[in-house]
């Protein structure tokens, strides 16, 4: 449900959980309570808390501001749903097995599981009237399926959400900037954290990703992939536009692909144009993604 009409959840999912879900050698206790913690060792537990209860796996790092701000609302709706859905966070730093598992592009990510099955619902933090909207239907889906049943709600069983980062100046500056849709003040506070500090990489993601959303101000991304499916993988500024729509609707893979399309079709300034676009793109993935470094051989391939 990754950007998609909530009426479209897959109950099939597209994730093979069997490697994460196998008995364990040490058994652990099952999760109790509206909000778990979960590693890899109780993932087990937690998915078979899904055959009674639909489970919300948020996937999130302390590391990222917007995963701080999308873990507090999904503590508040659990509460506000009184017990209707278990709310399972997973620190994806500690256990980067389940975000491989779960093909997770970037953070937050928030994926339910029902029956043992994964069913992806959203990236990166939303208003909780949409969230909210996203839950109202997991549940009209779960009741489809059989899966109705409740855990107690008490107030004690909700833990305060991660505590907020603490984040240098320029960094924090540049967050402000893009609440505010300041895009131009972002960019110059990312750039000036790197000029301070060239390997900072929570800057350069940072600076690629307002980069990106400067982009696609006003972009149509419908018109985009139309206008990108009736034109020639050479047309490098069409194409490279429609792989910033895909990778900011969570479609990594087919963005890198578009990109190499276009470095295989074009030479000179259009061909280095696209280079570098992909390795701007790289720069949003999560750390260790499979799809970056599949992309990664492709493009020496395409170089060389």
């Amino acid at each position: 449900m990754t950007q998609h009409d909530p009426a479209g959840l897959n109950l099939r999912g597209a994730v093979d959980l069997a490697a994460l879900t196998a008995p364990k050698a040490d058994p652990v206790d099952a999760p109790g309570g509206l909000v778990i913690e979960v590693t890899a060792q109780s993932f087990a537990d937690a998915v078979q808390q899904s055959m009674d209860v639909p489970v919300v796996l948020d996937l999130y790092s302390t590391r990222s501001p917007a995963s701080v701000e999308l873990s507090g609302v999904l503590v508040d709706l659990v509460k506000e749903f009184a017990g209707r859905f278990v709310l399972a966070r997973v620190a994806v730093d500690a256990n980067p097995e389940i975000a491989q598992a779960l093909q997770v592009q970037s953070l937050p990510t928030t994926v339910a599981v029902l029956k043992g099955q994964p069913v992806p619902l959203f990236q990166g933090a939303h208003p909780i009237d949409q969230v909210r909207s996203i839950l109202t239907e997991l549940l009209r889906v779960a009741a489809e399926n059989g899966v109705t049943g409740t855990v107690a709600a008490e107030e004690d069983d909700v833990p305060p959400a991660p505590p907020e980062p603490e984040l240098p100046p320029h960094i924090q500056a540049a967050y402000d900037a893009i609440e505010n849709d300041d895009l131009d003040a972002a960019t110059a506070a990312f750039t000036q954290a790197l000029a301070a500090d060239p390997g900072d990489a929570e800057a350069r993601a940072g600076l690629a990703q307002v980069t990106l959303l400067t982009r696609l101000a006003g972009v149509d991304p419908a018109a985009a992939l139309n206008a990108a499916r009736d034109a020639s993988p050479g047309d490098a500024a069409t194409q490279l536009l429609a792989a910033d729509v895909e990778l900011s609707t969570g479609r990594s893979a087919a963005a890198y692909d578009r990109v190499l399309a276009v470095i295989r079709a074009t030479a000179g300034d259009d061909r280095e144009l696209a280079r570098l676009r992909l390795l701007d793109l790289f720069t949003l993935a999560p750390e260790g993604s499979p799809e970056v470094a599949a992309a990664r051989r492709q493009l020496a391939l395409a170089l060389f």
